[in-house]
């Protein structure tokens, strides 16, 4: 009796061991984690660090965070990298908007980001209000 058990046994597994191998895994996104921390805006609420992680579903305790996911989604279906610097030979107007500043690090759409932010010229202006609401709403 037992010697029927083990014969069986080894048969399934001779069995199903011909069914090829395995499909893969599916391949995870790796999670999107950004620490956004903000100075001299000008609106207390705004200034601090925030935590935002955009993976199924927004988490953290950035004060936009399901908005600032949406936009992170919105500028990965673009195709760009909003947190690339201006290029340093690029032309911009020189228009002061104020003195905040932000640094964001983390990782977004697989990439390492260290990006640092101001609203010193008209470049760095549009560049933070693309990032608008992951940045905050600031007018100089």
């Amino acid at each position: 009796m037992l010697r029927r058990l083990v014969l069986a046994s080894l048969a399934t597994a001779a069995g199903t061991a011909g069914l090829g191998p395995l499909p893969p895994l599916p391949l995870l996104s790796p999670p999107e984690s950004l620490t956004v921390t903000v100075s001299e805006s000008g609106h207390p609420d705004a200034d601090g660090t925030f935590e935002l992680r955009c993976d199924d579903r927004a988490g953290g305790n950035h004060p936009a965070r399901d908005n600032a996911c949406e936009r992170l989604e919105q500028l990965a279906k673009e195709g760009g990298n909003p947190f690339e610097p201006v290029p340093a030979d690029r032309f911009c107007t020189q228009v002061y908007g104020g003195p905040a500043l932000a640094h964001i690090t983390g990782t977004w759409q697989g990439r390492t980001v260290d990006a640092r932010f101001s609203r010193a010229n008209g470049c760095e202006i549009n560049r933070w209000e693309n990032l608008e609401p992951v940045l905050p709403l600031v007018r100089g």
